[in-house]
């Protein structure tokens, strides 16, 4: 049997597209997480046999999580998990803390190693974080660290989702990691036949994502930016945006890809550790416009020839590097069919076949080992049901 660990179901973004691929290719695997709120999360997920911690009773909990980081870690290894052949955690923050027997495998898919332990500086900064948020951490940073570096001895394996996040674990963690790419569901989107007069960004509305910076560039070149998605950024971020700025909300999964499609380019101002939205706009055949940062530099392929690039990249979160970028990059001197090819590499379909060779590799060599004798896992004989 297996059993998937997520740290919390509070939010959309990249991680709970991991998630989607994850439960999709173990449908019967059970979920434990921190906290659950079903309000805010795809009504399918309801289906999911979701398993949450004591924290998610707490008030708050569910809307501002960040209030009860000290207790992550003990709430983690409160789940019994025996009986379990293989725990497989989707880990950004402590659900790679629990804690299983010595009858069972842990394979930790890592999107980095927490980044508010090991980045708190940054993380506060990028997050905004208020005076009394920060006082109130410090405290515990100390211990917090002490327990996510002694916790990432319980994984057996890691993987990592990008060469970045493999450096960061073995800086932090002094281990090895195998890179599998995070999952992007190629099957949704293709090219159009036209291409409008707007650059795009989508993603949720956080102060680290550096979108006062987009806006305040368009501002000034006035060129038309449309920005979709939702979060707690929107209100200060509208009040910035000049008349070419367009401010779409939440769009739903079934416009997103003509809305990707007819862009002249896909922005991406920040640094994320991967970056799945990027390729999503790959996908539908537009080109990226990145911050030379993280996943993107893994991503989006520049150079002279057109004919191969994916995009283009600017090497300073600034408002000038951004308008000497857009101004310098013709959009439509790419070939949409080569960027849709260079999405492909990232599809679901081989994110899902990478993670399952994985585990049932490593999960037949450690079998072997801890019983002395071979053990089929693969395909339907696996000894955890999909």
């Amino acid at each position: 049997m297996i059993a998937l660990i997520h740290d919390w179901l509070n939010q959309l973004g990249g991680a709970e597209d991991v998630l989607e691929a994850l439960v999709a290719l173990y449908p019967h695997a059970p979920l434990y997480t921190a906290l659950y709120d079903r309000e805010r999360m795809p009504a399918h997920w309801r289906d999911w046999d979701i398993r949450p911690a004591f924290i998610d009773r707490l008030p708050l909990a569910r809307r501002r999580q960040q209030l009860y980081f000290p207790l992550y870690p003990f709430a983690f290894e409160q789940f019994d998990l025996r009986g379990y052949d293989v725990v497989l955690s989707n880990k950004s923050g402590f659900c790679h803390g629990v804690i299983t027997g010595p009858e069972t495998m842990h394979v930790c898919y890592c999107l980095t190693p927490t980044r508010y332990v090991w980045r708190y500086h940054q993380y506060a900064e990028r997050e905004s974080l208020g005076r009394a948020t920060r006082l109130s951490l410090a405290p515990f940073l100390t211990f917090l660290r002490q327990w996510d570096r002694l916790a990432a001895d319980r994984v057996d394996h890691f993987i990592a989702i990008s060469d970045e996040v493999r450096r960061r674990i073995a800086k932090v963690y002094r281990r090895e990691a195998t890179i599998i790419y995070p999952p992007v569901d190629v099957g949704r989107f293709a090219p159009s036949n036209r291409v409008d007069d707007y650059y795009l960004f989508v993603g949720r509305l956080v102060p680290y994502r550096r979108l006062d910076l987009l806006i305040e560039a368009f501002n000034t070149m006035g060129r038309p930016l449309v920005i979709a998605g939702s979060g707690r950024d929107r209100e200060r971020l509208e009040a910035l945006a000049g008349p070419t700025v367009k401010f779409l909300g939440y769009v739903p999964d079934a416009d997103l890809p003509d809305l990707l499609a007819r862009c002249r380019a896909f922005m991406w101002p920040g640094e994320e550790d991967f970056g799945i939205s990027p390729l999503q706009a790959n996908a539908a055949g537009r080109p990226v416009i990145a911050y030379a940062a993280g996943g993107a530099l893994e991503t989006v392929i520049t150079g002279p020839d057109a004919a191969s690039a994916t995009g283009a990249l600017f090497a300073e979160q600034s408002v000038a590097a951004i308008i000497e970028v857009v101004e310098s990059f013709d959009p439509l001197s790419v070939s949409p069919a080569a960027i849709r090819r260079h999405a492909e590499q990232y599809d679901i379909a081989l994110f899902k076949r990478h993670i399952a060779d994985f585990v049932e590799r490593k999960y037949e060599a450690w079998n072997s080992a801890n019983t002395g004798k071979s053990s089929a896992v693969a395909g339907h004989s696996s000894s955890f049901p999909r």
